[in-house]
C-alpha cells in the first residue's frame, strides 16, 4: 500500500493446469454461487515478472511452497519473466491462454506501466488479491563513509550524479522513494531526474551484487531483500520507509525519525489473465484465500518481514484504481514522468 507524509511538499501521494467442471467444490475451488458450475484447480502457474532474487520472485516462490505444502494444489511452478519493471511479464500475461495463471504484481509495476508507457496495463487483467506490504530500507555498503541518511542525501546534493543509488525498476517503489527524499531535501521536482543517478535492476540479486561490489554508493529495496546482508554486516541500514520501525531491523530508524517527512510502503498481490470467466476468477480467489488462511503463509509472513495486507474482490479493485491514480500523480510530481 502506498502511504506518504509529505505535508510540506504538497505531494498527495498449469505443466498443464486442470480446470475441471465438477458437481461440488474441491480443494481450492469455489462455487459460482448462482447454481452454475464450479471449477476445481489441480495446479496453478505462477509468474514472477522479474529476475530471481527480488521481492516478486520471493513472493512467487513462497506462494508455490505454501500452496503445495498445504496440499491446496498438486503443483505450482514458477516462471521468471523479467524486464521493464514487470511490464514484460504483464505483456506475457496479456497473451496467456491458461486461465489458472497468477502473476505477482505490486507498486513497482504500477509505476513501471507509466514510466515505460506500457501498452499492456494492469486494468486489462483480472485482479485477484493484494497479499502483503513491506517497508523499504535505504542501505550503503558496510565500509561506506555515509553513516546516516543526512550524510547520503548531503552527498547527493553536493555531488549529484557521482553518487549512484541502485534499486528495482525505473519508476518503481525504490525509485519513487529516492525521488521523494530529494524533493523533501529541497530539490526542485524538475531537477530530480538530473540530480539523482538511479541505477535500476530487474531483480534484487543484481542490486545486492552492485552494493557488495562497491560499484554503487547506496541502495533501496524491500527489507526482505537486504536483511540477510544487513545482518551479516555486509550492508549498513540507514533508515526504513515505514511509519514505524520494523521488527527485522529494530535498531534502524524510520525516515521520519531521521528528519524526512516521507513514508512509503510497497504492496504486492496477484493478477490473473484478463477475460477469464467468473467461475475461473472465483476459483483462483478461493485458492489464494485458503493460502492466506494457512499456517504456512502466516509463518512465511513472519520469516520474510512482510505485513499482511489481504484484499480481494471489490475492495482490491477499488484499491488498485486508487493506487494507479496516486502513483501516476506522484511520478509526475517528482519529475519521473511528464504531466
Amino acid at each position: 500500500m502506498l502511504r506518504r507524509r509529505l505535508a510540506g511538499l504538497g505531494l498527495g501521494l498449469a505443466g498443464v493446469l486442470a480446470l475441471a467442471a465438477c458437481s461440488a467444490p474441491a480443494t481450492g475451488a469455489d462455487s459460482s454461487g448462482d447454481g452454475g458450475e464450479s471449477v476445481a484447480l489441480e495446479s496453478v502457474n505462477l509468474i514472477a515478472p522479474a529476475d530471481p532474487g527480488g521481492g516478486w520472485d520471493q513472493t512467487a516462490r513462497t506462494m508455490s511452497q505454501v500452496l503445495t505444502d498445504e496440499d491446496l494444489v498438486g503443483s505450482a511452478p514458477v516462471e521468471n519473466i523479467g524486464g521493464a519493471g514487470g511490464t514484460v511479464g504483464l505483456a506475457a500475461l496479456a497473451n496467456e491462454q491458461d486461465p489458472a495463471t497468477l502473476m505477482i504484481t505490486g507498486l513497482v509495476m504500477v509505476g513501471a506501466v507509466e514510466t515505460n508507457a506500457s501498452a499492456s496495463r494492469i486494468e486489462d487483467t483480472t485482479p485477484i488479491a493484494r497479499l502483503t506490504e513491506e517497508a523499504l530500507v535505504l542501505v550503503v555498503p558496510a565500509e561506506s563513509p555515509y553513516k546516516t541518511t543526512d550524510d547520503l542525501v548531503d552527498a547527493i546534493l553536493e555531488e549529484g550524479a557521482a553518487i549512484a543509488v541502485t534499486g528495482g525498476s525505473a519508476g518503481g517503489a525504490d525509485h519513487i522513494l529516492a525521488g521523494m527524499l530529494l524533493v523533501e531535501a529541497g530539490v526542485d521536482a524538475a531537477d530530480v531526474p538530473t540530480t539523482l543517478n538511479y541505477i535500476p535492476n530487474s531483480g534484487g540479486g543484481e542490486a545486492v551484487t552492485m552494493l557488495l561490489g562497491n560499484t554503487v554508493q547506496a541502495g533501496i529495496s524491500g527489507v526482505g531483500e537486504f536483511v540477510e546482508q544487513i545482518e551479516a554486516g555486509e550492508l549498513r541500514a540507514l533508515a526504513v520507509s515505514s511509519p514505524e520501525r520494523v521488527d527485522l531491523l529494530a535498531d534502524t530508524p524510520t525516515l521520519v525519525e531521521e528528519g524526512y517527512d516521507v513514508e512509503l510502503t510497497n504492496w504486492r498481490g496477484v493478477l490473473a489473465p484478463g477475460g477469464i470467466s467468473d467461475e475461473e476468477k472465483s476459483a483462483l480467489t478461493e485458492l489464494v484465500t485458503e493460502m492466506h488462511a494457512s499456517g504456512g503463509w502466516t509463518r512465511a509472513l513472519a520469516e520474510k518481514g512482510w505485513s499482511d495486507a489481504f484484499l480481494t474482490g471489490g475492495d482490491f479493485d477499488e484499491f488498485l484504481t486508487s493506487d494507479i491514480a496516486e502513483v501516476t500523480s506522484t511520478l509526475q510530481t517528482i519529475g519521473l514522468v511528464s504531466r
